[in-house]
């Protein structure tokens, strides 16, 4: 099975925020081993970003998860228009209103998650 993770390393001095963070690029899950980390800690402390024996040093790993297409674009909604997606897809709302306003989408948004019992009045544009 191919290696889908990638992973990269941000390291901060929590003792002297003023210092900048140093990070590794994302890379590979098989390409970050401890002699790439001690490798980059070495440059490091030899360049002018400096971390002191007794402060503490908090390490953040970041991974993500790349997806596998194997190469194949997905085309399901060629050519599906957004009535027929929004019928479909129940986390698509459509708001039909004369006058297109941001107020009034938050408005329909916020009824939508507190269950207010004029949802479907707001979303029309009647309330």
């Amino acid at each position: 099975m191919r290696n889908r993770y990638l992973v990269g390393l941000r390291i901060r001095n929590s003792e002297n925020v003023q210092h900048k963070v140093v990070c590794i690029s994302f890379r590979r899950r098989d390409q970050l081993t401890p002699d790439v980390v001690s490798g980059f800690l070495r440059k490091v402390v030899q360049s002018n970003a400096r971390f002191g024996l007794s402060d503490r040093l908090e390490v953040h790993l970041n991974h993500v998860s790349m997806p596998a297409g194997n190469g194949k674009k997905a085309n399901k909604t060629k050519g599906w228009s957004l009535d027929v997606l929004s019928a479909i897809k129940r986390s698509i709302v459509v708001v039909q209103v004369a006058i297109f306003c941001l107020a009034h989408v938050l408005i329909v948004a916020m009824s939508r998650e507190s269950g207010d019992s004029k949802y479907k009045s707001y979303r029309d544009g009647y309330s």
